[in-house]
């Protein structure tokens, strides 16, 4: 038995650094605004109950904004349509009120001081920086979007959270 394991103890090694290697733990996202001003940069980090997102951001209008993973990973300004709708591979509506919701992209919203700076931290509950049809990294990439307006958790398609007002693609 001692023998049989040692002879397949390096393929296990071997395999475990290969998945380790494939499956980043962390990503991030440099953010933009429709000038191409750089407002922040977040940092994703995938935990046993999704992904959680941190970022210290400045150059905000003040007030709440809504902030959505959005399913196409372009950040073309003034508008960011590039970056497509909410990230929703599990085919739900918009809002993390909705009784048929929520989008995988979906994220609480968030308050910037009258300074024009603020702290994200959200967890994406339904997301994964892993492989599968949840993976932030899935042909085409994701992006994380900011919103003029809040998101008010219930309207879909995208929560009348308003204009696109910064992007940043997500990336390994």
């Amino acid at each position: 038995m001692k023998i049989r394991f040692l002879a397949i103890a390096p393929a296990l090694l071997a395999a475990a650094i290969l998945w380790a290697q494939s499956t980043p733990t962390t990503a991030h996202a440099s953010l933009a605004d429709a000038n191409g001003k750089s407002i922040g940069t977040a940092t994703l980090t995938e935990t046993s109950g999704g992904v959680k997102i941190t970022a210290t951001l400045s150059g905000l209008p003040p007030g709440t904004h809504g902030i959505h993973i959005h399913a196409v990973g372009k950040c073309e300004a003034p508008g960011f349509m590039s970056a497509g709708g909410h990230f929703n591979p599990e085919s739900k509506q918009h809002g993390m009120k909705n009784p048929n919701g929520a989008h995988a992209g979906d994220l609480p919203n968030f308050d910037v001081a009258a300074d024009g700076t603020a702290t994200v931290n959200a967890l994406a509950a339904h997301v994964t920086l892993g492989e599968g049809a949840n993976s932030l990294f899935h042909e085409g990439g994701t992006a994380l979007v900011i919103h003029a307006s809040a998101d008010d958790y219930m309207t879909d398609p995208s929560g009348n959270s308003g204009a696109r007002i910064a992007c940043g693609v997500i990336q390994k």
